[in-house]
């Protein structure tokens, strides 16, 4: 199983328990590890065989900006659920962070797996 990595998605988004968070957007950054099968893709060369990052993008920020959380492990177990079903990726990590969320320069975040990776 090989693995299509997205790195530094930046989705603006209102998420927050506080009344302050609430009160406007702020940003989540997500890195996600995707398990695929590249050697399809590579030997056709050809998108429709490959896992379309691109597509895989637009979904999960439609998703967070769509449906909103108060918690970002709401979030993240949403998102892995629509990489799972919608996508057909049998394992997924997905980080959330969420950039000064408890001071300046300080990030929080929460990074789940889901699936299973299977070897060939």
């Amino acid at each position: 199983m090989d693995t299509v990595f997205i790195r530094g998605l930046r989705v603006d988004t209102v998420i927050g328990i506080h009344d302050w968070e609430k009160a406007q957007p702020r940003p989540l950054i997500l890195d996600l590890e995707l398990a695929t099968d590249a050697a399809r893709a590579a030997a056709t060369d050809h998108i429709d065989d490959a896992l379309d990052y691109d597509a895989v993008a637009r979904r999960i920020r439609r998703e967070v900006t769509d449906n909103r959380a108060e918690l970002i492990e709401t979030l993240a177990e949403r998102c892995a659920t629509v990489l799972r079903e919608e996508f057909g990726i049998p394992w997924v990590r997905l980080r959330i962070n969420k950039p000064g969320a408890i001071g300046v320069d300080i990030d929080v975040g929460v990074e789940i797996e889901r699936g299973s990776r299977q070897n060939d």
